[in-house]
């Protein structure tokens, strides 16, 4: 899942839902960096964490 990720999509952490939604900045390889709406910003190693795409009627 963490291949489609692109500056942009929406996503949610699933195991930190408190972080609130997050916006991806950029993926290179498999730093996934994200600001999030409470935690701010945020590098995920997408070898570890399988982020949840939110689509735009979940927002």
């Amino acid at each position: 899942m963490n291949d489609i990720l692109e500056p942009g999509m929406l996503v949610r952490h699933p195991g930190n839902t408190d972080w609130g939604l997050g916006q991806v900045q950029s993926r290179i390889g498999y730093k996934i960096t994200v600001n999030f709406e409470h935690a701010g910003k945020v590098v995920i190693d997408g070898r570890r964490v399988e982020l949840d795409l939110v689509t735009s009627s979940e927002g």
